[in-house]
């Protein structure tokens, strides 16, 4: 007997695009795209397919392991949402074909979201808030950060920590078929490296004070809305390492980031909602390393096989190399 062959990822992805395919009915889907999964958007939900990719820091290869990330999104992403995340959904295929109905084998399994409206996120009200309307997600975040459970690292440890990521976005960003200058990455990684050795008293002692936690990993603008109670999106569900940090870490990516669209205002508000202003070394050192990781997350899509629109990942690559360079400690 013939069998027949098990649905790949494009025939899931022109199941998933077909407005009739779900059950609770939509007059239209879009898709958005990421490096690790597709993202459809039906009337009132969204539905997140993780792609089967593998690297270094991820590896979604297998069904089972694509399951047990989703159940990780959900529970992680939990902690700053309300009724958003609402459950791990199969995608079966039955006789007739794919089915998000709920009889035949799981063929792959989808985030299932209720739909927050853009329309709140920052960035689409960035231009017209003020430091007030943004209270309510520092106090959720500063709530957040307060009530996570310390993660355990010395010092040393943690200077090392920032060094390995460091030159891990030092050997990415050299990669030749990006066509960056060599010698402004490396100008930029030995700034923090240096940094992480000569002021490893400050730096360190971020772990020594026991502030690392299992934060949110990417708190960007666009991960966060304004709604009341306010919102965040989107963690970094798929390594745990990369998810500890110091809050202060995080926030300084939020600050960069109210920056780069406009709001120098907003940025210092957000450093404010520290509690007693950090020291401005340790603020350059953490912006300077989370432009330095974006620029390397924008030219990272220039590496795709079918690169849409490669002028937009170049242009978010210099604007984050000159952010980097900018603040470099």
């Amino acid at each position: 007997m013939t069998h027949k062959p098990l649905p790949d990822l494009d025939d899931k992805t022109r199941f998933l695009l077909t407005a009739n395919s779900y059950p609770e009915g939509t007059a239209a889907v879009r898709l958005v795209e990421t490096h690790m999964a597709r993202v459809f958007l039906t009337d009132h939900f969204a539905y997140k397919m993780k792609k089967p990719v593998r690297s270094s820091y991820l590896d979604f290869s297998s069904l089972d392991k694509r399951y047990g990330v989703c159940r990780e999104e959900l529970r992680l992403n939990r902690r700053l949402t309300d009724d958003v995340y609402l459950g791990v959904v199969p995608l079966r295929l039955t006789a007739g074909g794919l089915s998000l109905g709920e009889t035949g084998t799981p063929v792959e399994w989808l985030v299932k979201m209720r739909r927050l409206p853009e329309a709140a996120s920052l960035p689409a009200q960035i231009e017209r808030i003020d430091s007030a309307d943004l209270a309510p997600l520092l106090q959720r975040l500063r709530r957040f950060y307060r009530d996570a459970a310390p993660v355990p690292i010395t010092a040393p440890l943690y200077l090392e920590k920032m060094r390995e990521q460091t030159q891990v976005l030092c050997e990415a960003l050299q990669q030749p078929e990006l066509g960056q200058d060599p010698g402004e990455i490396t100008s930029i990684g030995r700034s923090l490296m240096d940094f992480t050795r000569e002021r490893g008293e400050l730096l360190g002692g971020r772990a020594a004070a026991g502030p690392i936690v299992e934060g949110h990993g990417d708190l960007r603008p666009e991960h966060c809305f304004l709604t009341s109670p306010p919102q965040v999106i989107d963690c970094l569900e798929f390594n745990r390492n990369l998810r500890c940090v110091d809050p202060l870490d995080e926030l300084c990516y939020l600050a960069l980031e109210c920056e780069l669209l406009g709001r120098e205002d907003l940025a210092a508000t957000v450093l404010v909602s520290c509690g007693a202003l950090p020291a401005e070394p340790l603020v350059h050192f953490y912006k300077c390393y989370r432009a330095f990781l974006r620029a390397q997350l924008a030219a990272a899509h220039l590496q795709d096989g079918d690169v849409a629109e490669p002028d937009k990942w170049r242009a978010k690559t210099r604007t984050y190399l000159d952010a980097a360079a900018r603040y470099r400690p």
